[in-house]
This record gives structure tokens, C-alpha cells and sequence, in this order.
């Protein structure tokens, strides 16, 4: 039996001895759904629609598993973002709530109203913009695996984060009056 390592988060990784498909999702599924859930809340802003696209990210990830099982993370976040897209598109319309409710603690309020207003400043961004800001800057991706995620090139993310990061701060300006 030989064994697959994925990368989950920034220096945790995760050997896997190769078994059937299913065990093998399931193993990535089980450690890999914290980071799916936080970068589908930054995506979406709403906890509903983030376990939505969650749910429609893993499918589509098992479905594809014998191409995704080398590079699963990567292979569900670009699902994920080319997903958040189309459902983007069919409904037009974002309402943002409060954080991820395992997230949020009582004692948090100064973060929570900071939070608050990060995502209703991130609501103000175009669809590319708000993608390419929270993959690049809040998920921390290089421009190059942004690019690789979203389809387009490189330049496209540079000046997509150029544009949205100089729009989140006259959001944030406005919204701090």
C-alpha cells in the first residue's frame, strides 16, 4: 500500500495510506473541512450559504476524486470558488450575519464588530474583487495559485486585488463614520 500526503493548512500535512476512493475522502473530507468552511464563510458571508457551497464543493470533489486525490485541497477551493461564481450569478443578491457561530465567543465583541465590518465592507466589492482579496489576502494564497484557482492569469489577480483592496479601504473609511 503506498501513501498520498496532503497539505491542509499552512505546514500541517496529512499521510494517508491509500485505501478505496471512500476512504480516502473521507479521510481528506475529515480534515479538510475546517478550512473549506472558513474560506466558504469569507467567500459567501453567510453561514447557510457557506455550508451550501461546502456541501456542492465536496461533491464535485468526490465526484473528480481520481484527478482531485493528488492535490484534494487545491483541487476543492478552485471548485469552490468556480462554484461560488455560478451560484453568485443565479442569485444576484448577498445579505451578510454574523460570523460562523463556533467562532464567536462573548467576550469578543470589539472583534466581532471589527468582523462586522470587514464583511460589510467586503460585501461593496465586485464578485472577482471580493474573490480575489479574500483568497489572496484573508486565505493567504500567492498570486499565482489565486490565478490557478480563479482561471485567470496572474495579472488579472494583481490589479483585481489593487482595485478591491483600494475600494475595501474607502469601504472601511465610510463605514467607520
Amino acid at each position: 500500500m503506498s501513501e498520498v500526503s496532503w497539505a491542509v493548512e499552512a505546514g500541517q500535512r496529512v499521510d494517508v495510506a491509500t485505501g478505496t476512493r471512500d476512504e480516502e475522502f473521507t479521510m481528506f473530507m475529515t480534515t479538510a473541512m475546517p478550512a473549506l468552511s472558513r474560506t466558504a464563510w469569507h467567500l459567501t458571508g453567510d453561514e447557510h450559504r457557506a455550508a451550501d457551497l461546502v456541501q456542492q464543493t465536496l461533491v464535485r470533489t468526490y465526484t473528480a476524486w481520481p484527478r482531485a486525490r493528488r492535490a484534494p485541497l487545491p483541487y476543492a477551493r478552485k471548485i469552490m470558488a468556480n462554484q461560488r461564481v455560478s451560484t453568485w450569478r443565479s442569485r444576484r443578491r448577498e445579505v451578510l450575519t454574523d460570523g460562523p457561530p463556533d467562532q464567536v465567543r462573548p467576550d469578543e465583541s470589539a472583534a466581532l464588530a471589527e468582523r462586522d465590518l470587514l464583511m460589510r465592507a467586503l460585501a461593496r466589492l465586485g464578485a472577482q474583487q471580493r474573490r480575489v482579496v479574500v483568497l489572496r489576502h484573508v486565505e493567504g494564497f500567492s498570486e499565482k495559485e489565486v490565478a490557478a484557482m480563479l482561471n485567470v492569469s496572474v495579472g488579472t489577480v494583481k490589479s483585481a486585488a489593487s482595485r478591491g483592496l483600494q475600494h475595501l479601504r474607502e469601504a472601511l473609511k465610510e463605514e467607520q463614520r
